[in-house]
């Protein structure tokens, strides 16, 4: 893909988070019916806004690229053609959503069959639109733009780490090796979803560490983190784009401390 073809679809990944921003903040922190995916005694929340954001993200790719391939959370997945998929979370961190805190973000990526070459994070209330590629990460608010970058931290010792929540891990393995490496850091905190992931590429956090995702929670991210410095696999060292246990780090030394302690338990 040259730069241009590139930077053309980075400008369109930006319309399609506008599209999904419009009809998303009218429901938030207003009234909403949470109706629950899981019938097996989980809780799996999604929202007229979740669907909504997606409709229209895909209505506008295929009206645009009708080749890509698109694979959404609440749709599926539709083949393309061209060799180019587009991985859609309308609403990552849809409880957050329903409680009206704002750790909550639209996931817009690009696969070209390999690995994700763009992705977006946009935070609808906040303003901030996060975006990478291999032409560079960057944040933006207010029609504001600064660069990424991860912050250098070596040691476990220093390091502040996150996850969504100690319930989100597959296997209490998971969460014992994850409480592994929290033994190790200077803060731990619970909570955040695809919004850690930005703090991490903002040099705010140095340490992400999940499991049990799906490929449609971290591919629009993992071009954030590389482009801003960081490092992000799964639990064996490999990519991460298929999701399952993941972690990312700001510094990739903190990263090979961090799986040290993790190989133990990855699949």
């Amino acid at each position: 893909m040259q730069d241009a073809e590139l930077r053309a679809l980075i400008e369109f990944a930006g319309t399609l988070a506008d599209a999904a921003r419009a009809v998303i903040l009218p429901h938030f922190r207003a009234p909403l019916d949470v109706a629950n995916k899981k019938n097996d005694g989980r809780f799996d929340p999604v929202t007229v806004a979740d669907r909504e954001a997606e409709q229209i993200i895909r209505s506008r790719i295929m009206e645009e690229y009708p080749a890509h391939g698109i694979l959404g959370e609440e749709f599926g997945s539709i083949p393309g053609s061209s060799g180019l998929t587009w991985c859609i979370d309308p609403i990552d961190g849809t409880r957050a959503f329903i409680m009206g805190v704002p750790q909550w973000g639209v996931l817009i990526g690009l696969h070209d069959g390999a690995a994700p070459v763009l992705g977006v994070m946009d935070q609808p209330f906040t303003g901030e639109r996060f975006t990478g590629s291999r032409l560079g990460a960057s944040v933006s608010r207010g029609g504001k733009s600064i660069a990424l970058r991860t912050r250098a931290c070596p040691y476990l010792a220093d390091a502040v780490l996150t996850t969504t929540h100690p319930g989100a891990f597959g296997k209490k393995s998971e969460h014992d090796a994850y409480l592994r490496v929290a033994a190790q850091v200077r803060m731990h905190r619970y909570g955040g979803d695809c919004y850690s992931y930005a703090m991490l590429a903002h040099g705010l956090i140095d340490l992400v560490i999940e499991t049990a995702l799906q490929p449609y929670d971290i591919q629009a991210l993992i071009p954030i983190i590389q482009a801003a410095g960081g490092v992000i696999t799964n639990w064996r060292g490999g990519p991460a784009d298929q999701g399952g246990q993941v972690i990312a780090a700001g510094d990739a030394r903190m990263h090979v401390a961090a799986l040290e302690l993790l190989k133990a338990d990855a699949d």
